[in-house]
């Protein structure tokens, strides 16, 4: 289908131009959305980023605290037909302080040819499950044998993370869990384990996930300063690590000692080092994430390999997601409809 037969197609339920689809939260769930089909999405996004088949600038941030951050996402996907922006905000403090989430945010998507803006949607569920999926994806395509899955972080990020590898990574009999909140520990396996075949275990400290799992992910919290959770001396060769709390939780030396450093973004990882979230200097990149999942570039070459694949977060993600959402909201008679 081209631009015009797609544009045409909406105009049969939405009149561009003159309105614009508002999709709560609880309606993005309620499109249906399976975690497969939003693996499949995001595969497509990454293998458009890999392949250089898109337009999308380093995140541009504001940062009116100095502990959290705005970030705007702008990015184009021709072979999805998705183009738009996500407005996101992490405020780390918001749950003790306000009892509200510390991310909140939304999506705008537009019309490609008139450029117009469609939707208007909640972005939070969306990058809840787009970021899981890169992890797992990335896992698949570097260690698809992983017999033990470590998490740390149990929010959100975590649950999701938990949740995706458990689908996605098919050799797997453990996933191991850590948290310093005891009852987001409890929480995560409450929700997820009727879900999976696969035994979720709660870790007694960070040394023990990383001496008994082969691939390991974090979804902490981004602050400048490097904390150092981990610790580098407990990590080994063929091990694969893939962080989503940038150089925040574990040791710098691993990065910089790994035998390669994947990233999602160079450019967004070059902007951060830029702003000081890599206060011991960026770690030599070995290639984008995208390049790996597109076969262009190859992955995990021997057993011994110890691989560190970062991955922040890019909008051809989002926006390819967020356009399949928009389809079937529109589809399904979903959301209201606003005037401009």
């Amino acid at each position: 289908m081209d631009l015009l037969q797609d544009r045409e197609e909406v105009l049969k339920k939405l009149n561009i131009g003159k309105e614009l689809l508002y999709i709560t939260r609880d309606e993005c769930i309620g499109t249906g959305i399976t975690r497969d089909r939003i693996l499949e999405l995001t595969k497509d996004a990454l293998t458009a980023h890999g392949r250089k088949e898109y337009e999308m600038p380093a995140k541009i941030g504001v940062h009116p605290l100095s502990e959290v951050f705005f970030h705007a996402m702008p990015a184009y996907v021709p072979s999805q037909k998705a183009i738009g922006v996500k407005w996101i905000e992490c405020y780390p403090n918001n749950p003790k302080k306000f009892n509200i989430p510390q991310t909140t945010g939304l999506l705008i998507l537009n019309d490609i040819l008139s450029g117009c803006p469609m939707a208007i949607m909640d972005c939070t569920w969306l990058t809840a499950m787009r970021t899981p999926a890169v992890t797992v994806l990335a896992a698949r395509a570097l260690h698809d044998n992983a017999e033990n899955f470590g998490m740390f972080g149990c929010g959100v990020q975590g649950i999701e993370h938990v949740r995706f590898a458990g689908i996605a990574l098919k050799k797997l009999k453990k996933i191991y869990i850590h948290d310093i909140v005891e009852a987001a520990m409890d929480n995560l396996i409450n929700l997820v384990q009727p879900e999976l075949d696969v035994e979720i275990v709660k870790g007694g400290n960070p040394k023990e996930l990383v001496k008994k799992c082969e691939v390991l992910s974090s979804a902490t919290i981004i602050v400048k300063d490097t904390l150092s959770i981990v610790k580098d001396e407990w990590v080994s060769k063929g091990q694969t690590i893939l962080p989503c709390d940038l150089n925040t939780f574990w040791d710098p030396k691993t990065s910089q000692r790994a035998d390669k450093y994947i990233v999602d973004s160079i450019d967004e990882h070059k902007l951060f080092a830029d702003m000081g979230y890599f206060p011991e200097g960026l770690p030599d990149i070995f290639c984008e994430t995208g390049e790996i999942i597109a076969n262009l570039k190859k992955g995990r070459e021997s057993q011994e390999e110890l691989i560190v694949c970062s991955n922040i977060g890019m909008s051809v993600c989002d926006m390819v997601v967020g356009r399949e959402i928009f389809d079937i909201a529109l589809e399904k008679g979903m959301g209201v409809k606003l005037p401009l």
